[in-house]
């Protein structure tokens, strides 16, 4: 009895005793708490962090196998004479080449992931980078970015990827970074323009203020986007006139309109019906390999007679020239069919009949040239139309790709040199994968 007043006291069940259903309070549970300044010792390497059948690895040899001359030559840190290193310029490749494929689209973001993603920190290898080098990384290599896609196609080509053997054609408008109300008329953009450079006489006159009212930082952050308005409006205006010319009549001319935010960009109608500001993106492929063979980017909302320049970038750039082409009803102008049949291509697009007539679309006109009329006979017959639809498992694939899986539904940066090496990026970007998948098919 003794024993058991003391175990009583103390507050211990005995042996074999249910616990009573009562519920149990925060400081009574036994668990499990965290503790974060325990010491760890982990031996790891980033070589372990990544399988060794990872994409990243592939995209690294791949470029490792490049020639980047032209990402080096802007490089003023030169062995044997004094200053820091540069980061790798093969490194800032493969990053954004990986970010590209992943749908990163943000330098910010690619800075945050090649600190904590392992592929990323891989690629990284310790190298020094930050978002601001990354985002201007990004758009200061056009040219350089061409030469790599073509570099890239004629590998492809040499190990009889790419044969050419029809190429598709289509156009994808993209959002562009501006908004609708950014669009001004001549008038305002006047105004506009005297009131930025008032205000940049104002900066500049002024004298440095007491001691902790206003920041040297906060005064040079000012002077800054002041500038930066200028800038923007004044590239507005230069544009104007061009505007104004394309259009009809006197009463659109006055109407024109141009954004103050990226004066390149055009309101174009998009794929939901709705209007707004984007750009023109056309991408050319391969359709056996499904690997992409010309990109370029316009400010014109159609693409009408869009297929001809196209189809010089797709020579010029792999040194050959597709036997077959396909577009759409909307590149399919007279003058663009016969173009591309004065240029030796097979020409697969659908016709139209003449409104208000009886006419087959098949029957010649009485104005149609060869080539037009070649082309009307030709899609009247079911092997035309069984060619055809190649084009829609082509573009319409790499068009879905580039929206959903590398996320390409607004372009984040402003002006048609930027926004085409976003472009090049994708598309250099999409084409390694092709490749990857390609290779490893061939040797499977």
């Amino acid at each position: 009895m003794a024993q058991e007043r003391v175990f009583a006291e103390a507050g211990v069940a005995e042996a074999g005793a249910v616990p009573a259903a009562v519920p149990t309070r925060p400081e009574q549970a036994r668990i499990y708490r965290p503790v974060r300044n325990q010491m760890e010792f982990v031996p790891r390497d980033l070589d372990s962090a990544v399988a060794e059948d990872h994409t990243v690895r592939a995209i690294w040899d791949i470029v490792e196998a490049l020639d980047l001359s032209a990402f080096y030559a802007a490089i003023k840190s030169i062995e044997g004479w004094p200053g820091h290193p540069a980061t790798d310029p093969r490194v800032l490749v493969a990053l954004w080449l990986y970010a590209s494929a992943e749908g990163v689209g943000s330098a910010r973001e690619l800075d945050r992931l090649s600190r904590e993603h392992d592929a990323y920190r891989w690629l990284r290898g310790g190298v020094p980078v930050n978002y601001h080098q990354l985002a201007d990384f990004r758009v200061q290599h056009g040219a350089a970015l061409d030469s790599l896609l073509s570099q890239i196609l004629a590998a492809m080509m040499d190990q009889g990827l790419v044969t050419l053997k029809r190429v598709s054609q289509d156009g994808m408008r993209v959002r562009a970074s501006a908004g609708a109300g950014s669009f001004r008329r001549g008038e305002r953009l006047q105004q506009f323009l005297a009131q930025a450079q008032e205000q940049l006489q104002l900066l500049a006159g002024e004298v440095d203020q007491p001691e902790g009212s206003t920041s040297k930082r906060k005064r040079a952050a000012c002077k800054r986007a002041a500038r930066e308005r200028h800038g923007r409006i004044e590239r507005a205006l230069a544009e104007l006139p061009a505007l104004q010319a394309a259009k009809k009549s006197e009463e659109q001319r006055q109407e024109a309109r141009v954004s103050t935010t990226d004066a390149k960009a055009r309101v174009m109608k998009m794929a939901d019906g709705g209007f707004r500001p984007a750009y023109n993106l056309q991408l050319a492929t391969d359709t056996q390999s499904q690997v992409i063979v010309g990109v370029s980017v316009t400010n014109r909302g159609t693409d009408a007679n869009e297929a001809p320049p196209m189809l010089q970038e797709v020579i010029g750039r792999c040194g050959a020239k597709p036997h077959d082409y396909l577009i759409d009803g909307g590149f399919a102008t007279l003058r663009s069919v016969e173009a591309l049949t004065q240029a030796g291509v097979t020409v697969y697009a659908p016709t139209r009949a003449p409104r208000g007539t009886k006419r087959t679309p098949a029957e010649p006109r009485v104005t149609d040239t060869p080539g037009v009329a070649a082309w009307r006979a030709r899609m009247a017959t079911e092997d035309a139309q069984t060619i055809y639809r190649e084009r829609a498992a082509t573009s319409e694939r790499v068009n879905a790709q580039f929206r959903q899986q590398q996320g390409l539904r607004q372009f984040a940066v402003r002006g048609l040199r930027k926004v085409l090496s976003v472009a090049l990026w994708m598309a250099i970007a999409y084409n390694l994968l092709r490749w990857i998948g390609l290779t490893k098919f061939a040797v499977a």
